[in-house]
């Protein structure tokens, strides 16, 4: 594994039994040390592939696919900036699925984890709300000064929803997410990343 070479030794108190004194030290690899690219890398899109990750996919199996063999799974990780492969893969959907039910107890899986706001604009398409920002079950908002029926849009995952009458338009601005749809949302996100071209 190259990749080894090139990270820098530390000493460690050696745990061999064939030490000669309680004060020996052996030079072993700083695995400790994080290793990731250079910042200004990242602004050239034509270095890298945007890659969607599909289900029981893993690191070995995207290098061997990309790179034509699996050692290659670190760079795969370093381009990723994954350092923590447990907590930053996205988990297959079963897994996931045990994972809440672990997380939450089954009879809590579709309980609301929190609420969040609806795409609001105005008659002339001007973003008044933006979509998923976190609120209380109860979030209104106001009318501009003087006025209590204006046009408005609302935009949900289903449908867009043009209404006039104001109160209508605050009562329907907040939708809630479920524990199993909040960690369905963090899952996909991991999905997307960025490899280094071959």
């Amino acid at each position: 594994m190259s990749y080894f070479r090139e990270l820098p030794n530390l000493e460690y108190l050696s745990p061999l039994n064939s030490k000669g004194s309680s004060f020996e030290y052996i030079a072993v690899k700083n695995l400790f040390r994080r290793v990731k690219l250079f910042d200004w890398i990242k602004e050239y899109s034509n270095t890298f592939l945007k890659i969607q990750i599909g289900d029981y996919e893993r690191p070995d199996i995207i290098a061997e696919e990309y790179y034509g063999s699996s050692s290659y799974d670190w760079v795969v990780m370093i381009t990723a900036d994954i350092t923590n492969l447990q907590a930053q893969w996205p988990l297959s959907n079963h897994d996931l699925n045990d994972f809440v039910e672990e997380k939450y107890g089954l009879e809590n899986v579709n309980d609301i984890h929190h609420y969040e706001t609806l795409e609001v604009r105005d008659d002339k398409n001007r973003l008044i709300l933006p979509k998923g920002k976190v609120v209380d079950s109860d979030f209104k908002i106001n009318p501009p000064d003087g006025l209590n029926s204006l046009y408005y849009t609302i935009v949900t995952p289903y449908e867009t929803r043009q209404v006039t009458n104001y109160q209508e338009q605050v009562d329907g601005i907040v939708v809630g997410v479920s524990n199993w749809e909040y960690e369905v949302d963090i899952n996909e996100s991991k999905r997307t990343i960025n490899i280094l071209k071959p």
